[in-house]
Order: structure tokens, then C-alpha cells, then sequence
């Protein structure tokens, strides 16, 4: 048995706090039975009988406390961490470091119809304290991963590594707002702070500000930084948390109705550069899946360059400006001052972390790739989409371990992978040699997304099962819109066909695939490193072939 588990699960259990409290009022019981029942002539056995029910109960106390839980939905069966919905907790942080994930905002609006703002005001506060010194703030994936689960708040806390936890709610009604806000210590589920506020919607400015400072005032930190104003207009801001909102779904419709929305922001006040950085961040996302690289790349250009001629302050629209250049021009030097200008900006931003550690990967920066990576996984540790690349980035430098707990975890997130690419663990099963593991998680995958994986006609491949891997192949180009060559490339390099993935090499260079620059780490292309035509294809992209296949070596 593993003590320090054991300990940890009494904790999360709180069968601490049921034993602390289960002895004080016991106590103060047996000193009202003694000193009580004689003046009234009660037997003494009556005595002793009340004395020994309390000894008996305090184990009884200790097993329901251990099996259930009082919360906010009444008495529950407190979740066994094998389920479904665990994820692993966080990577410990600095016990002098105070931490605190912010949730999203329920809507109490009569129509229900404000969910958007709920989200929108605990990102604007989330994103406020991520700038106060001393203060570690959970990522927003993992933040509102936690919304509509009816989790506890000691459980979230657990699982993001954080000491507090934010909550609250919105009520729109016409141009008034009616915002509840309560700061919670996870460690003992007391409310350390709340308040209620009531404003125009035209004084929502003000009101996010003095939110920010009464949280810093109580953890007493100082706020180094000044929370920026987003927009003069309400209208516009409005729009824009509407914008923010869809941007972060993950369907082709959902993200172009943000774009919509951050078209209005901007009608509303030209001068809006965050609603650009929307604009930019939409069609990133675009790119790809529903969108040809050369269609969707130079938007994405275009509104970054829209955003930083208005605030140079803008974190993201520094990585999206990176990645254009890193996938358009193939200017890797370019693209890497980008990303550092956003690291600088915002270090513990999500967005700036995740794509230079990708970068670096690419490149062959080994140890700078994984430093960024694990800042990543320590911010975001409930994001599907981090947790699947984190896996994705260990598997190609070798690290098995590191790449199947975060696999592990993405597959707990969802086990369908939703609208997240392929499951990256399938891909480590297959290099593991788990075939019948790996199919069975891209089977999982296609009955989501109503077409077959790329990962699983490599699979195929690399199982001698050559005509299914060709089935597979071409079921999978047929249901993309956009097929990157480099995509189709891994099949045919699986398959020893180095001619046709040479071909789709060239191609994938042609349409400036956005996952080209993956292919000089990625084990499927370990048999191309001698070719020629590969090396000169990872040159003309930027890279240097001996610097990224040493980056791999064991």
C-alpha cells in the first residue's frame, strides 16, 4: 500500500475533518452527560450506555465519511478516483506560491440565454489575476473543464493543484448586470470572501477591476499590473464575450459564428484589438480541419498584425503572427521572436507556452521543448487538447512514461477524443506494439467524427496489413476536406513506399501544411532520414536534419 496515497485519499475524502469534528462533539457530549445526569438521578448505566454509543460511533462516523460526502447537491457518494471523470492531479507547486482557478460564472438570467457572459466575465477576472505577481492562476480549459459536472470544490482544487477557487453568477436583465462573486479556500471549504454587486452594463469596466483587487487584497498580494480595458464601448465588449465564447467550441460552425461576432465588436469600436486577436484565433483553428492552410493562414496574418498595430500588448496575437510566418514563409528565426515576445508578455498564459514548446520541438531544441511543455501541463493539467499533445511531444523524444500518463489523462478527459485530432496515446500503443489497444482507441474516435484516422491506416501498416491500410487510406482522405500530404505521407513511409511519401512531402510543402514541420521528429519517418529528397525537403522548411534527428536519438 502506498502510505502517502492512502493519506491523500483520507484527505480528499475528508475524513479528517469528520474525525476532528466527530471528537469535539463528542466531548462536549460525554461533559454534559456527567455532568447532567447525576443531579437528576439517572442511572449510571444510562450514563455509561450514552459514553460507549459515542466510542462505538466514532468508527462508523470515520466509515460514512469515507463513503460519503455533504454537498451542494446533498448527500453523495463521494467519487471513487477510478472513474470516469478522474484526472491526475496537477504537478505539485511551490508551497509558498498562492494558486487559484477561476470558474465560470453559472447564468441566473430568467432565459437562460447569457452562458457566454458567464464565461466571458471569469475569463476577463482569470485573465486579470494571471498578471498579479506571486499569484499561479489555472488555465481556462482546465478551469471550465469542471463545468456542468457538479464536481466538488475540494475536488477541483485537488485536481488543478490550486489553494483557491472563484466562483460566482451573472444575471442579465436589459442593461443591468447582477454579479455574485465568492472566493473560496480549498483547503478548509470556508467562503474567505464574497459580494454582490449591481451594475449598468456600462460600468462593467470598473467592476471587473475592483472584483480583481478585493481577490488580491485578500490573499494580500499586490497588484503589480493594472487590468486593461478591453473596450470604451459595451456594446462591443459584449459582442466580443459572445466572439469568445464560440471561438472556443470546435466546429466549423461555431467557430465561423465567432468570427461574426468579433466582426460586430469591431463595427462597435474599430479600435478593439482584442476582438482582432479573436478574428486571428478563429481561424487558426479553421485552419486545417475545415480549411486549406493557404486559405486560412494569411487571415490569421493579417488579423494578428490588425491587433499588435493597435496593442503590441497582445500576447496571442504574437503566437498566431508566429505561426503564420513559422507556416507561410517557413521563417523559423522570425517566428521563434514571436513566440518569445508572447512568453514575455504572458508567461503563464496557455497559448504561449503550448506552441513554443512545439516549436522547439520541431526545431530539435530537446530540453527547451520539454521545459515548455511541462510549464504547459502545470497550468492546463484538465485540457484534453494539452494532454493529448503532451503525449504526442514524449512519445517522439522517447519518453514512454511521460507520454502514457498524459494520455492516460487526456483519455479520461474524453474517451472520444472529441474534435481534439487523433488520440495521441493510439498512436503510443502503436509504438508499443498494443495494436489491438491503438485500434480500438482510433475505433473510438471514428464513431465521433464518422470517418477513419490517418493513425489507424498507419497502424495497419505497421501490422503487414497492407490492403487495410490502403482501405484506410483512402476512407480517410475521402471524409477530410483538406488532406495534408505529410497526413498521407506517414501511411506510405509505414508501408516502405518511400517514393509516394516523398511525394506527399513535396505536396504537403506545396499547400504549407501546418503539421509539416513535425515530420523531422516523428518515429514513422525514422526510415526517410537517410533519403536525400528528405533532408533537402527539412531544409527548405527551416530545419536542420542533423540537429532534429539527434534531438531523438536514444
Amino acid at each position: 500500500m502506498n502510505l502517502k496515497k492512502f493519506f491523500a485519499e483520507l484527505k480528499r475524502r475528508r475524513v479528517y475533518a469528520v474525525a476532528v469534528t466527530y471528537a469535539v462533539v463528542g466531548w462536549l457530549l460525554i461533559q454534559v452527560v456527567t455532568q447532567v445526569f447525576p443531579p437528576f438521578e439517572i442511572s449510571n448505566w444510562a450514563e455509561r450506555l450514552v459514553i460507549l454509543a459515542i466510542i462505538i460511533g466514532f468508527p462508523v462516523a470515520l466509515i460514512l465519511g469515507w463513503l460519503f460526502d455533504f454537498t451542494r447537491h446533498g448527500i453523495v457518494r463521494t467519487a471513487d478516483l477510478s472513474s470516469e471523470a478522474r484526472i491526475e492531479t496537477a504537478p505539485s507547486a511551490d508551497s509558498t506560491e498562492k494558486s487559484i482557478a477561476v470558474l465560470p460564472f453559472n447564468d441566473l438570467s430568467a432565459a437562460k440565454d447569457h452562458a457566454y457572459f458567464g464565461e466571458g466575465i471569469a475569463e476577463e477576472l482569470l485573465g486579470a489575476l494571471a498578471k498579479v505577481d506571486g499569484l499561479r492562476v489555472a488555465a481556462r480549459r482546465s478551469s471550465f473543464w469542471f463545468k456542468d459536472k457538479e464536481a466538488e470544490l475540494t475536488e477541483i482544487a485537488t485536481k488543478l493543484n490550486v489553494d483557491h477557487v472563484l466562483e460566482g453568477s451573472v444575471r442579465r436583465d436589459g442593461n443591468r448586470v447582477r454579479i455574485t462573486a465568492e472566493l473560496i479556500d480549498a483547503c478548509d471549504g470556508f467562503t474567505i470572501w464574497s459580494e454582490t454587486y449591481e451594475r449598468e452594463m456600462h460600468g462593467i469596466f470598473a467592476l471587473q477591476d475592483e472584483i480583481t483587487r478585493s481577490i488580491v487584497d485578500t490573499l494580500k498580494l499586490k497588484l503589480a499590473i493594472s487590468p486593461s480595458r478591453p473596450s470604451r464601448s459595451t456594446d462591443a465588449y459584449d459582442a466580443y464575450l459572445e466572439g469568445l465564447f464560440y471561438s472556443d467550441r470546435s466546429t466549423e460552425p461555431e467557430l465561423r459564428k465567432s468570427l461574426e461576432f468579433f466582426q460586430r465588436a469591431l463595427e462597435q469600436d474599430p479600435k478593439f484589438s482584442r476582438a482582432w486577436t479573436g478574428i486571428a484565433k478563429a481561424w487558426l483553428w479553421l485552419a486545417d480541419a475545415f480549411v486549406p492552410p493557404l486559405e486560412a493562414y494569411p487571415k490569421v496574418r493579417d488579423a494578428a498584425v490588425q491587433a499588435l498595430q493597435l496593442n503590441d500588448q497582445e500576447a496571442e496575437a504574437h503566437v498566431y503572427l508566429a505561426e503564420s510566418k513559422r507556416i507561410l514563409d517557413w521563417d523559423l528565426d522570425g517566428a521563434e521572436a514571436e513566440f518569445n515576445r508572447a512568453v514575455e508578455i504572458e508567461p503563464n498564459s496557455t497559448p504561449s507556452n503550448y506552441f513554443i514548446a512545439a516549436f522547439y520541438a520541431a526545431r530539435g531544441d530537446r530540453d527547451q521543448a520539454l521545459t515548455y511543455l511541462q510549464r504547459t501541463s502545470k497550468l492546463d493539467p484538465a485540457s484534453l487538447w494539452v494532454n493529448n499533445f503532451a503525449c504526442e511531444l514524449y512519445r517522439y523524444f522517447g519518453l514512454y512514461d511521460e507520454a502514457m500518463a498524459a494520455g492516460q489523462r487526456a483519455l479520461q478527459l474524453d474517451p472520444r477524443f472529441a474534435h481534439y485530432g487523433e488520440p495521441s496515446l493510439a498512436a503510443l500503443y502503436r509504438e508499443m506494439g498494443r495494436f489491438d489497444e491503438a485500434i480500438a482507441l482510433y475505433e473510438k474516435a471514428r464513431e465521433f467524427t464518422g470517418r477513419p484516422g490517418f493513425g489507424l491506416a498507419i497502424t495497419y501498416a505497421r501490422m503487414n496489413r497492407r490492403e487495410e491500410a490502403l482501405e484506410t487510406l483512402n476512407a480517410a482522405v475521402a471524409g477530410w476536406g483538406y488532406r495534408p500530404g505529410d497526413a498521407i505521407a506517414h501511411v506510405h513511409v509505414t508501408l516502405g513506399a518511400h517514393d509516394d511519401a516523398i511525394r506527399e512531402l513535396e505536396h504537403a510543402c506545396e499547400q504549407r501544411s501546418s503539421s509539416l514541420h513535425g515530420v523531422g521528429v516523428a518515429p514513422e519517418f525514422v526510415p526517410l532520414r537517410s533519403d536525400k529528397r528528405f533532408r533537402s525537403i527539412l531544409q527548405r522548411i527551416g530545419l536542420e536534419p542533423e540537429k532534429v534527428f539527434a534531438a531523438t536519438a536514444p
